[in-house]
């Protein structure tokens, strides 16, 4: 079976990466940025605010919109695929977690060898000079929201994300690419293969040797390049593997 081949793979690596996505979570109740925005936010086009122009235009409400989505996870859990993940950088000490998520629900489960592609909601800077800032308290209310100011130079800070028309961070970028170079075993797990240049990372491994495991409910772009593609929940599929590569 699939699942046992992947357990087997898993058991005997040397390097592994785990590479996550929107998928991943999706499942622990974070809304992907293809789902329509909700409440408050339902008018309004999650990619149209996600933009430098945006900020620049209308900063209060970016920064709201980016708070209301940390106030969001921060209500949500890891669920149990997190914690496999974590399980497996515990038991392969040269493992690395790449995540295009925003979130910390991969820290929270545990997880440290972690390189963010796309920025975090945790580490906002100053969109001026670039200096990291502290978060603030949450607000109340979840609406327009005056962004704090940089200590440095007084410039507005920004949420520490990836924007449509930014380029990747080139040290995490460098880092995530080397990492798959390096593998033996890349698993791939809820991300649909379409967002680049983070996509290319499993092609990465792939042409370098590794063996590569995809984990998704539905067929995606990386079908093809997969050794194995194991249809079903992260939350499900990776602690299954878990439990096969190490019993107790």
């Amino acid at each position: 079976m699939p699942e046992r081949d992947a357990a087997e793979l898993l058991r005997d690596a040397e390097r592994v990466v785990v590479f996550t996505g929107a998928g991943m979570s999706a499942e622990s109740g974070v809304p992907t940025f293809r789902e329509a925005l909700t409440g408050l936010w339902s008018r309004f086009d999650a990619k149209a605010l996600a933009t430098p122009e945006a900020f620049e235009a209308d900063p209060a409400l970016v920064w709201g919109w980016y708070e209301w989505r940390r106030a969001l996870v921060q209500r949500v859990r890891p669920h149990a695929g997190h914690e496999a993940v974590a399980a497996i950088e515990a038991q392969v000490p040269q493992s690395v977690v790449i995540t295009q998520n925003v979130d910390d629900l991969h820290e929270r489960a545990g997880s440290r060898s972690l390189i963010h592609l796309h920025g975090s909601l945790f580490a906002p800077r100053c969109a001026a000079c670039g200096s990291s800032a502290a978060l603030p308290p949450l607000p109340e209310k979840s609406d327009r929201v005056a962004p704090p100011r940089c200590d440095d130079c007084d410039g507005p800070i920004r949420p520490g994300v990836v924007w449509f028309g930014e380029d990747l961070p080139s040290g995490e970028l460098s880092a995530a690419t080397e990492a798959a170079f390096g593998c033996d075993l890349l698993f791939s797990v809820g991300t649909s293969g379409l967002v680049y240049p983070a996509a290319e990372i499993p092609y990465v491994a792939a042409r370098s040797g590794a063996t590569v495991v995809q984990i998704n409910p539905e067929p995606t772009t990386l079908d093809a390049v997969a050794d194995i593609n194991l249809r079903g929940k992260a939350a499900e599929i990776l602690p299954d593997l878990v439990r096969k590569a190490w019993p107790r």
